[in-house]
């Protein structure tokens, strides 16, 4: 072989290996990894790369003109420009209907791998690179043997783990990923992590990481905007009246159910940070406790009643508002929790902002060049 038979041959290798897909999986539900799928797209367009996406199993769910369609993909398609037809972006809808299914034997795992096959095929001969989103976590879709880890086996894919973090112990969820991904993981993009747990990640975790042989291509810091809906969102994605029109602007991130005695709900409600109270409109001492917690944002109250004039007073005093919703605590809870969980993923300024952190934050030419 001469000289330029092997100049030629390496040159051929690097154009394969930089036009692999990657997989943008998620240790759990919420992790941003829409936004980050989004942004690498982004930021691989950038690099003068024709890049498009797909998302093979659609797990994030609203009906539309009769059909369930996951909005992951539909976002993607507007703000990538994308041609291709939602059918090739999103081959399966991973609805319960389609899990019932298959738990029956009505949709066989051979069918399905050879749909989303077919798919990636279509997809993939108009691209230089695809970028391919997981289900809300790595693991769904082994019901017809298509989790994140099949996926990445299907369709020749190198992963990129999204993870949260809070404590060390976290770790433990990584290495079990990094342990069913083996040699198709690419590495671990950690997300929304809050300044107090952000030192210890990059100086223990990280290199413990490393020396266990998972690269951590990126450690993403807590943005606000990103992580939670302002209580004007809320109150719109719940339908609420609002009450106390204060503070509308307040994020929050978390929900906690005034369902105890009002001492302890005191207790419970100083602990809290940037959250909002779910509770009864009858539950007087519950929002009274929530009024007196500095960590409270927000008030909402269940079942269509209305607040004392004298708590509607303190709020307003306080700033803080009320909301007033129809429905049950439960119902409310689960509605609540499912605003959460929908992400930022939005509108082009939320995978802008995103794009900006990985570029910032993340080693984004080591993951595409690798």
């Amino acid at each position: 072989m001469t000289d330029t038979d092997t100049d030629i041959d390496t040159d051929a290798e690097s154009t394969a290996d930089s036009s692999q897909p990657i997989l943008v999986a998620s240790l759990e539900e919420s992790t941003g990894k829409t936004a980050i799928a989004l942004a690498l797209a982004s930021l691989a367009r950038e690099r003068g790369e024709d890049v498009g996406y797909m998302k093979p199993k659609g797990t994030r769910l609203q009906s539309n003109v009769g059909k369930t369609l996951d909005e992951d993909p539909m976002l993607a398609k507007e703000l990538l420009d994308l041609e291709a037809e939602i059918h090739d972006l999103e081959p399966v809808v991973y609805s319960p209907t389609f899990v019932e299914q298959a738990i029956r034997g009505r949709e066989q795992p051979d069918e399905v791998r050879e749909r989303v096959r077919e798919a990636f095929d279509a997809l993939a001969a108009d691209h230089d690179r695809l970028i391919l989103e997981g289900g809300g976590s790595y693991d769904v879709g082994e019901i017809v043997e298509l989790a994140d880890a099949d996926l990445a086996e299907l369709l020749d894919a190198r992963v990129l783990l999204v993870a949260p973090y809070e404590v060390p112990g976290d770790a433990d969820d990584v290495l079990a990923a990094a342990r069913t991904f083996g040699d198709r993981l690419a590495g671990v993009v950690f997300n929304n992590v809050s300044d107090a747990a952000y030192d210890g990640l990059e100086t223990d975790v990280v290199p413990f990481l490393e020396g266990r042989g998972i690269d951590v291509h990126g450690v993403i810091p807590r943005e606000r905007t990103l992580a939670g809906v302002t209580v004007a969102e809320l109150a719109d994605e719940l339908g609420a009246s609002t009450l106390v029109d204060a503070g509308d602007d307040a994020y929050v991130e978390r929900f906690t159910v005034g369902a105890m005695g009002a001492d302890s709900a005191l207790r419970h409600f100083r602990r809290t940070k940037d959250a909002a109270v779910i509770t009864g409109g009858d539950r007087a001492e519950i929002h009274t406790a929530a009024l007196e917690a500095p960590g409270v944002r927000c008030l909402i109250l269940t079942g269509g009643h209305r607040p004392s004039g004298a708590i509607v007073g303190q709020a307003t005093e306080k700033g803080m508002p009320i909301l007033s919703v129809q429905t049950d605590t439960l119902t409310t809870v689960e509605r609540a929790e499912d605003v959460i969980r929908s992400g930022r993923t939005r509108d082009a300024g939320t995978v802008e902002r995103m794009t900006e952190l990985l570029a910032d934050h993340a080693t984004v030419d080591e993951l595409l060049d690798e």
